[in-house]
């Protein structure tokens, strides 16, 4: 039997999401990490409207949830999300975030407008992660 790793998303509100998987795939502000079992330990931020994809967990064989301002832990097998605010696929409203990214989108974004430009990176990692595209 195949050794697994145990995988937590977590929010200051609640728990997301707790289980087993195989690898755990993340986007940090330094590019995509992946994480099998025996990996080392990090500490990472997670890049602006990450995806986290837990493949090998549930019986879909995949995980993905929208993450937004946090970090990722790995330590001795074990991997926490810790995220402003998370997401699972299936909890997101596809309808809800494409108006977003439109309304934040028709307002212009310029390059000193950070706040639009996190909603931006929130609505479209909402996409993502629900397999849509932004």
């Amino acid at each position: 039997m195949s050794k697994k790793l145990f995988v937590e998303i977590v929010s200051p509100e609640h728990e997301v999401w707790a289980g087993e998987g195989d690898m755990v795939i993340a986007k940090t502000v330094e590019g995509e990490i992946g994480v099998q079992p025996g990996h080392v330990p990090v500490l990472a931020l997670l890049a602006p409207g990450a995806v986290v994809r837990i493949l090998g967990g549930r019986e879909t064989g995949e995980v993905r949830a929208a993450a937004h301002g946090g970090f990722i832990s790995v330590a001795d097998d074990r991997i926490s999300i810790l995220a402003e605010v998370a997401e699972l696929a299936e909890d997101i409203n596809v309808d809800r975030a494409r108006k977003a990214l439109a309304g934040v989108e028709s307002g212009g974004i310029g390059p000193e407008d950070t706040e639009a430009q996190a909603r931006a990176a929130r609505a479209r990692s909402r996409l993502e992660a629900a397999g849509e595209a932004a």
